[in-house]
């Protein structure tokens, strides 16, 4: 009860001044603020014309990463249950409300015991699934008042959370306690899960789904001769950035051009992959580019008539296509990674591609288990990433080695979905 009052009384009012006034210079908050105002209008729409089954069971995330790893699951219980889909993130709002395996998918409003009480009976689900880490107090006790079992799958706690700080780890020990059962995706994230629960909890180490996903979506990638017009032009290897921000750019281009100054031979072609090719993005890598003294176009300007043996880098200023660009790379570099955290190192690993990120990694176990392997580097400065780049774009069989090891690598995680599942169809 103490821990109610201080997070309610405390803590939720904090986030609400801290969000609305985020809200008034961030595009993506404000869109975020926007998509909540009419949350509970849309949902109650959205249920009415939902598919008329006995259980219902919510899934949870707050961005696209948990969404990955959420998906294997809800495909699999689809056709015997309904799905209803909350969110936090704008930038997976696109994807969870166009997904064809949900009979509902909404932003998940602030968590207050009122929103979190409307949504319960409104939705009345049978289980409530947690994705990752995202994880709220109120909804998880309002759960627990109405008997509502809940799981987490693909669990992640890792080491320096600050959930495990002294004056945390009490009140997350009032929310955890309320979780059914807690699917870890390895032993050392159990353990620190385990210090906020009873040995009267059920930790299970499942592993990630998101290995099954980004295997089953890296196999049906097909490689395309004709993906940029002109292709048959280029003759050097192939470096594909994906995901980058600008703090990504500011080491990546000058380790390119030290590329360029020391190994003229093996000099590649850059394809960069701006996490959101917004036109303000576009146009501050076109800036850098020219300081950088590059030569570059963006996709969309690309025609048949281009010779790209004379570009240096191409500039993806369209979505949806990061996957199968890294069919094309002989070397991906990851961003997020010098920035907060890295993005998705699995998808180039599972098409058995060497992978390079940046220092920033605590957010994916699976990264530092590339580099443990031998599939990738991690860098933390520009000569390092140069050093790390020119190593494998110049030796075909070091090259080869390194991508194998990381496929190999996803295909000896693959089986969490079964894993996870025996869990959830054991209250649907």
């Amino acid at each position: 009860m103490l821990w109610k009052l201080v997070y309610n009384a405390f803590a939720v009012p904090a986030m609400f001044v801290g969000f609305y006034s985020a809200g008034c210079c961030n595009p993506k908050i404000q869109e975020g603020i926007k998509g909540r105002k009419r949350v509970f209008t849309e949902l109650t729409n959205q249920l009415q014309i939902a598919r008329p089954l006995e259980k219902t069971v919510w899934f949870h995330f707050t961005s696209v990463g948990e969404f990955e790893q959420a998906k294997p699951l809800i495909e699999a219980i689809y056709r015997e249950t309904r799905i209803v889909l909350t969110f936090f993130s704008p930038s997976v709002a696109p994807n969870a409300q166009s997904y064809p395996y949900a009979d509902a998918a909404v932003y998940l409003p602030l968590d207050t015991p009122r929103n979190a009480e409307r949504l319960i009976r409104l939705i009345e689900p049978s289980l409530i699934v947690f994705s990752k880490f995202d994880i709220w107090p109120n909804l998880v006790w309002k759960a627990s008042k109405h008997e509502i079992p809940i799981i987490v799958v693909a669990g992640t706690l890792h080491a320096e959370s600050k959930r495990l700080s002294g004056f945390a780890k009490p009140f997350f020990r009032s929310v955890h306690r309320h979780i059914r059962v807690h699917c870890a995706i390895s032993e050392a994230d159990a353990a620190r899960f385990q210090e906020l629960c009873s040995s009267e909890h059920e930790i299970v180490v499942t592993g990630d789904t998101r290995y099954e996903q980004v295997y089953r979506r890296a196999a049906s990638v097909e490689s395309d001769a004709e993906f940029f017009p002109g292709q048959a032009t280029l003759k050097r290897p192939i470096l594909i950035a994906g995901s980058t921000y600008t703090e990504d750019e500011r080491v990546l281009l000058p380790a390119y051009q030290l590329l360029r100054q020391n190994d003229s031979e093996h000099f590649p072609h850059l394809i960069l992959v701006p996490h959101e090719p917004t036109p303000d993005r576009i146009k501050e890598i076109r800036e850098h580019l020219d300081r950088e003294k590059l030569a570059y176009l963006c996709f969309s300007e690309l025609t048949p008539e281009v010779d790209l043996s004379a570009v240096d880098v191409v500039i993806i200023d369209s979505v949806g296509l990061l996957a199968k660009l890294y069919g094309l790379a002989d070397v991906a570099f990851v961003g997020g990674s010098f920035r907060g955290s890295v993005h998705n190192v699995m998808e180039p690993a599972a098409m058995a591609k060497p992978v390079i990120f940046g220092p920033t990694i605590q957010n994916a176990y699976e990264a530092s288990l590339l580099v443990d392997r031998g599939g990738a580097k991690l860098v933390h400065t520009v000569p390092a990433l140069a050093e790390a780049m020119t190593a494998w774009l110049k030796d075909n069989t070091a090259r080869t080695a390194a991508g194998s090891l990381g496929k190999q690598l996803i295909e000896e995680n693959l089986g969490a979905v079964n894993r996870t599942l025996v869990h959830l169809r054991a209250y649907v």
